[in-house]
C-alpha cells in the first residue's frame, strides 16, 4: 500500500524520539496499579512530545522557524528527564528504567543541538 511519506521520517532525530516515545509507553505498561496511572498517563504524553514537535517544525517553510521548534523539543527532553528523576524518587521508576530514559532523552537532546547548529549556520 502506498502512502504519503513526510520530510520528517527521514530525520534520524525524529526516528529516535519515536524509539524514546515507545520506551515510555512500554515502561508505563508496568505501572498497572491505580494510583500511578496519572503518572503513566503524564510519562506517556511527555515521551510523545519531541517526536511531534519535531514533525510540526519539518512543515516549516523556513530553517529559522524549524529551528524554535527543535528547541522546544530540546526543552521536551529536559521535561522528560526531569520526569524520569522525580519518579525515581517518588519509587514509581526504579534505577534501571530511569537510566534508559535518561540515555534516550540525552541522545535524542543531543541530536537535536546537533541539528540546530548544523540549520542555523
Amino acid at each position: 500500500m502506498d502512502r504519503p511519506h513526510f520530510r520528517f521520517e527521514d530525520l534520524e532525530v525524529w526516528q529516535d524520539a519515536c524509539d524514546l516515545a515507545v520506551a515510555c509507553h512500554r515502561i508505563t505498561d508496568g505501572l498497572g496499579d491505580k494510583k500511578w496511572f496519572r503518572y503513566a498517563e503524564q510519562l506517556r504524553a511527555a515521551g510523545l512530545s519531541p517526536s511531534n514537535i519535531i514533525a510540526e517544525g519539518s512543515a516549516s517553510h523556513h530553517d529559522k522557524e524549524f529551528i524554535q521548534f527543535l528547541n522546544i523539543a530540546r526543552r521536551s527532553t529536559a521535561e522528560l528527564a526531569s520526569m524520569a528523576l522525580t519518579f525515581e524518587r517518588m519509587d514509581i521508576l526504579n534505577g534501571t528504567l530511569t537510566s534508559q530514559v535518561l540515555e534516550m532523552t540525552d541522545k535524542v537532546g543531543r541530536k537535536l543541538t546537533g541539528l540546530i547548529h548544523h540549520l542555523g549556520r
